[in-house]
């Protein structure tokens, strides 16, 4: 535990890779069917907002595919996601890190928990 006027280490500038199963039945609950896919997608930014601390989360191209899948009102149940903290190179960056999630392909979701992604 850090002492009166020492500073601790901000966790949320590490860079970090974990995965995460994001159960969207429970967020897409009682939502009209013509809003489910674009609340599917707001919901995975969410998370990762608030799994990763960056306000900007940028969704793969395979990720919203496979959101956007079977239409716009029959979203999966669950989806795995890869969410990776990295640096932002852009010079008028307005944050210093983003956060960037990927489609992880699962066969079965029995036993899959949230894991820490060595790179």
């Amino acid at each position: 535990m850090a002492k009166k006027g020492e500073k601790k280490a901000a966790r949320v500038n590490d860079i970090v890779t974990r995965e995460y199963t994001i159960n969207l039945h429970k967020r897409l609950m009682g939502m009209t069917f013509k809003r489910r896919a674009p609340r599917a997608v707001a919901e995975v930014k969410k998370f990762a907002f608030k799994a990763m601390g960056t306000t900007d989360v940028r969704i793969d191209q395979k990720l919203n595919k496979a959101l956007w899948k079977t239409g716009i009102k029959n979203v999966p149940n669950r989806v795995r996601v890869r969410i990776a903290r990295k640096r932002n190179d852009e010079e008028d960056a307005k944050e210093k890190l983003y956060s960037m999630c990927t489609l992880v392909e699962v066969d079965t979701w029995k036993g899959v928990g949230t894991t820490i992604v060595q790179e």
